[in-house]
């Protein structure tokens, strides 16, 4: 079996088409634009080998400049790249050095899955002639001489070439690609191994010799594909919830024209601004606004809720939900490849390519393989040389010992269980960024939670419109429009006609709120202290002095609005099993203290923090980092993203601002916040399961080495050994398919009711 991953030698029709270098407009084009400048380029690369292939590509890619930095994903073969700058950086011609081609990744190509079509082949065909020269060996061991015993051996030398040509051709072409380009990797000791068996045994037939190893060479490659074929098949099925997500994308949709006629366009080619007919049955195709039609929706693959969400002119609505009832008009805010359901699939594809310390270490003793397995079988036949004197048994245990040292199991311990993770965690909702992350959740010892949209649903209802003076509450709803935060959209459902000119320029302060000009007039809406800076004057008086969020005019403040929000579900259970878990738990907020500390009482906790800015919330993560603990920061909005940063690990909900989903290594999907807890408990269980697979693979070489040197290992049992021991660690990753959440159901009763009658912008 090896670790290489299955058909990366074939030369796909599609990687032949675009050997052509694209040209640097293309790559732009197929390029997402990151924070900071920086964009992300995939590239699809057919013939990623294994650590060995990992390593070369990566380092090759981090010493051009412009580049931040690349990843390889073994399981769907792509090198990931982010880069800056106007100039595209020659990343094509790098890979073509080293005898990789390249092309760029499309989504929309269903590329078929040839490699285990050509892996059945080739076990079909390995073992067919490993039984029939299994057959013919019978007969010589039964004692056939002469004559007879060199005709059975040389039917078997003709059955074994096209089995060794076609069956080994995946082994043969892997290795002499890496050879042309002055690379090695880990097909070529197992292709020595199987020539010199191949050889060997044909010397002996030419010379009359009693023993052929004929059957050893071919049941050799039988027993390597069989495991090969096996760690393809266990791969894909640990990757199923990524092609499941895409099979949820739409494959296009029916645009309505400004001229009033209907064009049905691939989903490629829509572009945010264009108006949608999305028929009931239909699935959204692009994230988007609604703007007519009533509907309700199929909402479990954002939410994980079954039940349908009933949705209307003015709704958000996310790419890959299912339209059920009626016919909907949508405006298109965002392209496909910027879509919530494809930002989920690149969050899934991304794991493997995770870059923790232990897929570091596997990396860097899987790089050294190669020479030193090389030198171990070649020290191994002059021992036997100088002390036996018979270069045959010499030369076979030689070749077992090539085979069976290869790393395979060690390869497979970390990326095999990072995948599995990753999938256990996606069906109980949680998206994870990369493995390194995985591990540093697993060793978190502090729990730092945001309140207003993290610890609470983040959709506060406004309780005293009516209250309000009209004109005042239409001018605040104007200005919320434009900002996304909780209770700026509470406002803004109050819009309505005032008679006043609009609001603009309007701008958005994170932790303050939202600054508007009006007929030379300044507006405010947002935290008392900044709105309000001319203290006690206009409507101040009137207020009482009650803080939370106002509406100001020229720094006087004209309105209040007061709050309430629901807890969200199982947020007091979650508390409850960090705290039991050993885990320390912070409140953090910008609300006030009174509406932080219903929340608190509410959750049975009294550790909290109110009145933070952004900065603050930073600071106090800094301050829990220098006193040794590593943090998770679970939080969400435009104000919570520097926290998210300056954790050690951070997780966000889905309703997150897209620039927190960015920032944050975990998002959950559902309302339940025991997606944190139960992503704490795969994790550590991952942490110890990656262990195991390390300890398990260095286990194996530190016992089957000696062995194998001492001659009491034939080739056919090193390759059944070096097989056996890659089942071995994907059967104890799979062990995580089983992992379920300890947690109690439904601790919290779903929606109940925290009410904040100062609360502000947090």
């Amino acid at each position: 079996m090896s670790c290489c991953a299955p058909g990366a030698e074939m030369a796909l029709e599609v990687a032949d088409a675009a050997s052509a270098v694209p040209s640097s407009d293309e790559i732009k084009l197929a390029s997402r634009a990151l924070d900071g400048g920086c964009r992300q380029t995939d590239l699809s690369v057919p013939s990623v080998h294994c650590a060995d292939c990992i390593q070369a590509i990566e380092a090759a890619l981090a010493k051009l400049e412009n580049i931040d930095s690349a990843r390889v994903n073994l399981s769907t073969k792509r090198v990931s790249v982010r880069w800056r700058g106007e100039q595209v950086p020659p990343f094509f011609a790098a890979l073509s050095r080293l005898g990789y081609q390249a092309h760029l990744f499309d989504p929309e190509i269903q590329e078929k899955d040839r490699a285990l079509s050509e892996l059945i082949r080739a076990v079909a065909v390995a073992g067919f002639a490993g039984g029939n020269i299994m057959l013919l060996s019978v007969s010589v061991w039964s004692g056939a001489e002469g004559a007879t015993r060199d005709l059975f051996h040389w039917l078997s030398a003709l059955i074994a070439i096209p089995a060794l040509a076609f069956a080994g051709g995946i082994y043969f072409r892997s290795a002499a690609n890496a050879l042309r380009h002055g690379r090695m990797n880990m097909d070529v000791p197992i292709v020595v191994g199987v020539s010199l068996a191949y050889a060997m045994s044909l010397y002996e037939t030419i010379n009359h010799g009693e023993h052929a190893y004929f059957d050893a060479s071919v049941s050799l490659l039988f027993f390597l594909l069989i495991g090969r074929t096996l760690d393809h098949v266990m791969r894909e099925r640990a990757r199923t919830a990524v092609n499941g997500l895409s099979r949820l994308a739409s494959r296009g949709s029916l645009v309505l024209r400004d001229d009033g006629k209907r064009e049905y366009m691939p989903v490629a080619e829509l572009v945010p601004g264009l108006r949608l007919l999305i028929a009931a049955g239909e699935r959204i195709p692009l994230d988007g606004d609604i703007v007519s039609g009533n509907s309700d929706l199929d909402c479990s693959i954002v939410s994980g809720e079954s039940a349908p969400k009933a949705v209307g002119a003015g709704a958000h609505v996310q790419a890959g939900t299912l339209n059920l009832t009626g016919p909907l008009t949508m405006l298109a805010t965002a392209a496909a490849k910027d879509s919530f359901l494809a930002e989920m699939v690149r969050l899934m594809e991304t794991v493997e390519g995770g870059r923790s310390r232990y897929r570091r270490i596997a990396d860097r003793v899987s790089a050294l393989y190669a020479p030193v397995v090389h030198l171990a079988a070649f020290m191994t036949f002059l021992g036997w040389m100088a002390a036996s004197g018979d270069w045959h048994r010499a030369l076979t245990i030689a070749i077992a010992v090539l085979i069976i040292t290869c790393p395979c199991a060690l390869g497979l311990a970390v990326p095999i269980v990072q995948v599995v993770a990753a999938r256990r965690l996606f069906e109980a909702g949680v998206m994870v960024k990369d493995g390194s992350a995985m591990e540093r959740l697993a060793g978190m010892d502090a729990a730092v939670f945001d309140k207003t949209g993290t610890l609470t649903l983040g959709r506060p209802k406004l309780l005293n419109a009516s209250s309000i003076d009209p004109t005042m509450l239409a001018i605040a709803a104007d200005m919320a429009a434009h900002s996304r935060h909780p209770f700026s959209r509470a406002i803004a459902s109050h819009a309505g006609y005032s008679g006043q000119p609009g609001v603009e320029p309007v701008s958005e302060h994170p932790g303050f709120g939202v600054e508007a000009l009006m007929e030379g007039n300044t507006w405010r809406l947002g935290r008392r202290g900044w709105a309000g800076w001319k203290a006690r004057t206009g409507g101040e008086g009137k207020l009482g002095g009650y803080g939370g969020t106002v509406l100001s005019k020229n720094g006087n403040i004209v309105a209040r609005f007061a709050f309430e929000d629901a807890l969200r579900q199982d947020a007091k259970a979650t508390i409850e099993q960090l705290k039991k878990a050993g885990v320390s738990v912070d409140i953090l907020s910008g609300d006030t203290a009174k509406a932080c500390a219903e929340v608190a009482k509410s959750l049975g906790t009294d550790s909290f923090v109110p009145a933070l800015l952004p900065s603050g919330k930073v600071e106090w993560i800094k301050s829990l980092t220098r006193a040794g603990h590593k943090v998770l920061m679970v939080g969400d909005g435009l104000n919570d993203t520097p926290a998210l940063r300056a954790a050690y690990v951070s997780m966000a909900p889905a309703t997150a601002a897209d620039i927190g989903r960015q920032a944050a290594d975990f998002v959950f999907l559902r309302e339940s916040l025991l997606a944190v807890p139960l992503a704490i408990d795969v994790s550590r269980k991952a942490g110890r399961l990656i262990r195991q697979n390390i300890a398990i693979a260095i286990m194996y070489n530190a016992f089957a080495v000696p062995i194998a040197v001492l001659g009491f290992v034939t080739p056919l049992i090193a390759a059944i050994a070096m097989s056996a021991s890659s089942l071995l660690v994907i059967g104890n990753a799979l062990r995580l398919q089983g992992v379920a959440s300890n947690a109690p159901a439904r601790m919290a009763p779903h929606g109940c009711s925290v009410i904040g009658g100062s609360a502000r912008m947090s």
